[in-house]
């Protein structure tokens, strides 16, 4: 024997990682999926304006006027649906990749910023911006989950860059698409610009867009994927990276 190592294989070197893959599809579906109720709602809603009202309002299920705005949505349960179907895709998304998040602040931040996302933007679909909750004082509820939504979306998307490795040449875009959406939602708050309605959805849809980005770009890694999930955890190289350099190091 020469003395010279022998390398060892993992047992996965240079099969395709299933997790990876399954994030990809549930964070590809999940926007689409919202985008989709959103339209089918705002559709039936008559005089719905994307510019004048907000995406909240299509979840409400009783009449009435609110904010100088009368909501009417047939379709509420539909929107709903659309606030709780991306809530609940992506946290599951979020819990699969974890292992495979790099340990460390950022990676603390990136999940715990997920999670508040998934949260709120569930909060929303359960406690509407309707009339009734104004009166009542059950409003506060989903205005948290709005921010909650909102801000942990775009810090989500910001903190992708250092933690998610697997996202490649694509994590770049993360701190762009949500400093995007952090000026929408100054312009939202200030009313200044843009009409409000149009705001809000820059606030989101920056987040929406990040988060289909990022699953096209998990889904391609599985087959770039050199090891199993928790391989290579914290020591800089993340999991199923693919390939050295495909992410920023911690």
């Amino acid at each position: 024997m020469s003395g010279a190592s022998v390398p060892v294989p993992s047992g996965r070197t240079g099969r395709a990682n299933p997790i990876l893959g399954t994030v990809g599809l549930l964070w590809i579906v999940a926007p689409i999926w919202y985008f989709l109720c959103e339209a089918i709602a705002a559709s039936a809603f008559p005089g719905y304006s994307y510019a004048t009202f907000f995406i909240s309002d299509l979840g409400v299920p009783d009449g009435g006027t609110l904010d100088g705005r009368t909501l009417d949505s047939p379709l509420h349960t539909v929107m709903n649906a659309g606030f709780l179907g991306e809530g609940l895709l992506f946290g599951i998304g979020l819990a699969l990749l974890a292992p495979a998040v790099r340990r460390g602040l950022a990676g603390g931040a990136f999940l715990a910023f997920g999670a508040i996302h998934a949260a709120g933007i569930a909060l929303v679909g359960l406690v509407p911006g309707s009339p009734a909750n104004a009166e009542s004082g059950l409003m506060i509820f989903h205005i948290v989950g709005a921010i909650g939504a909102i801000a942990g979306g775009n810090l989500t998307a910001i903190a992708s860059y250092r933690a998610v490795p697997q996202l490649g040449r694509y994590g770049k875009l993360g701190p762009i698409l949500g400093a995007l959406g952090f000026v929408s939602a100054a312009l939202l708050v200030a009313h200044v610009l843009l009409p409000a309605g149009i705001s809000e959805r820059g606030a989101v849809a920056s987040f929406m867009v990040w988060q289909l980005g990022a699953g096209i770009a998990l889904w391609r890694a599985r087959d770039r994927a050199g090891a199993g999930v928790g391989s290579g955890v914290g020591s800089g190289s993340g999991v199923g990276s693919g390939a050295p350099g495909s992410g920023p190091s911690a």
